[in-house]
């Protein structure tokens, strides 16, 4: 979603992509490290089929991680271009109608104004007052 978001702002695909990847993939390897981490674990018990389960999950993970996300998805977006943002008719019109649509906060007004009310530097003055 950060190239797809990238691409929305500048309509460049390859800096899109180069941005997309250098913003997540330090997120995208972490986050498969640990689950990697917890399948590896699963190597100790002394169940057979779990052994194998969490071996070859592990080695998924990482594989996923490393070659897919890391090498063949950006490659493959650099050279099919603009054909990644192409969608069939049906499906452009039903993400038009019910698709999600970032709308950009709206700048304030004055970035140096005080957001709520000035503190004063003596603390019984903060405190409110019963009536």
């Amino acid at each position: 979603s950060r190239i797809k978001e990238e691409y929305d702002r500048t309509g460049d695909n390859t800096a899109a992509v180069a941005h997309g990847i250098q913003s997540t993939g330090r997120l995208i390897t972490a986050a498969a490290g640990l689950m990697a981490i917890f399948f590896l674990a699963l190597v100790f018990t002394s169940f057979t089929p779990v052994k194998i389960l969490g071996l070859g999950t592990a080695l998924a993970i990482a594989m996923d991680a490393a070659v897919i996300r890391g090498l063949l998805v950006p490659a493959f977006m650099r050279l099919a271009g603009n054909a990644n943002w192409w969608a069939p008719g049906p499906l452009r019109r039903f993400h038009q109608k019910y698709g999600f649509h970032h709308e950009r906060p709206s700048p304030a007004t004055d970035p140096t104004a005080p957001v709520g009310p000035a503190r004063t530097g003596d603390p019984a003055e903060r405190v409110p007052t019963r009536n």
